[in-house]
């Protein structure tokens, strides 16, 4: 009973039991929020007919029909890209060592909606998954030349450099983007609907290339976690304590990129999941990266599909996009994160 740290019943220490539980609780969310999402929506189908959709389907039952062809997927995908927006937000606020930073700031997001605008006006692709490998390079690309630009200089890749050069970069690949759908009226219906970021009109075969390349991406990001902690203490340090900070560095950009690009190709460009979902689970978790990507994990998509959710019953008829309901909900949010230092910090 004495001596060592506090323990629970189970043998682990009672910060590791509580922020356990607490996953379980945000799993749980997580599970209830889906539900949420198959059965509200333009027309509500209560829970015992998306049960019976999902268990016993019935392709007379038009409910069973809209449940299974129109929700689902937009469950599936609400899910996917939303711990994929988290935990790539996670991931370059940890290599960055800015609590600011997200795939929208340093400029990803950017590169990877330049190439697949570039593959819809200039080479005629229309359909999400033929334009997925260039969301990819166009997301890798960024993610290179904005830390390739920020690591000149004798002090390195400092956070205040990558910053600086993922918003350059950013606003100048989005002049490009807009020149490109401005010289274009069919780029311009393709892409006015995309850009805002929606993950409704998805079908399941839209999944099978998604689901894959985000998976992946959350494999890597989380292989890095231990890592990540280490640098967070400085390069040298880190390779003091046994860190690979070069190979921990390549298979964040390889994570950042699979998330990042699959995402827009997905969903388009959704603002603030990527930086708000950090901050918050930073207030439960600490600074610890593996409990962070985590939680981002779980916390990123719970958001995504209630964002979406209000944005099918905010307006009497049509909906918001998801992409504009995140922007609304997000900057209050994350003024309010910030300010909480044990929020904010690293």
């Amino acid at each position: 009973m004495g001596g060592g740290g506090r323990r629970s019943l189970g043998g682990l220490p009672q910060h590791t039991r509580s922020r356990l539980l607490g996953l379980l609780a945000a799993g749980v969310v997580l599970v209830l929020a889906a539900i949420a999402s198959l059965a509200i929506g333009a027309r509500a189908i209560d829970p015992m007919t998306v049960l019976a959709a999902l268990g016993s389907y019935d392709d007379a039952n038009p409910l069973h029909m809209m449940v299974l062809e129109l929700r689902v997927p937009r469950t599936i995908l609400g899910i996917a890209v939303g711990a994929a927006l988290a935990v790539c937000g996670a991931l370059i606020q940890a290599f960055t060592r800015n609590p600011l930073a997200d795939p929208g700031i340093l400029g990803v997001n950017a590169g990877a909606s330049f190439a697949v605008t570039f593959a819809v006006g200039v080479l005629g692709l229309t359909t999400p998954g033929s334009y997925v490998p260039f969301a990819l390079f166009g997301a890798l690309a960024l993610t290179l030349l904005v830390y390739g630009l920020g690591s000149f200089g004798a002090s390195g890749a400092t956070p205040m450099k990558l910053t600086l050069a993922g918003v350059a970069l950013g606003a100048a690949f989005t002049g490009f983007t807009t020149a490109i759908v401005l010289q274009n009226h069919g780029t311009l219906d393709v892409m006015r609907f995309w850009g805002v970021g929606s993950i409704g009109g998805r079908t399941l075969d839209q999944l099978t290339w998604a689901i894959p390349l985000i998976s992946a991406g959350l494999l890597v990001g989380l292989v890095c976690a231990r890592s990540l902690n280490a640098l967070a203490l400085g390069d040298d340090l880190a390779q003091a304590l046994g860190a690979r900070v070069g190979v921990t560095r390549m298979l964040v950009v390889i994570a950042v990129t699979l998330l990042a690009g699959t995402s827009v190709a997905a969903a388009g460009p959704i603002a603030f999941v990527g930086i708000m979902i950090p901050h918050m689970v930073r207030w439960f978790t600490g600074p610890d990266q593996r409990w962070v990507l985590a939680y981002s994990m779980v916390v990123g998509p719970t958001f995504l599909l209630l964002a979406d959710i209000l944005g099918r019953v905010a307006l009497p008829n049509g909906e918001l996009r998801v992409g504009i309901v995140t922007g609304i909900l997000g900057a209050p949010v994350l003024v309010a994160l910030v300010r909480r230092k044990q929020a904010s910090g690293l």
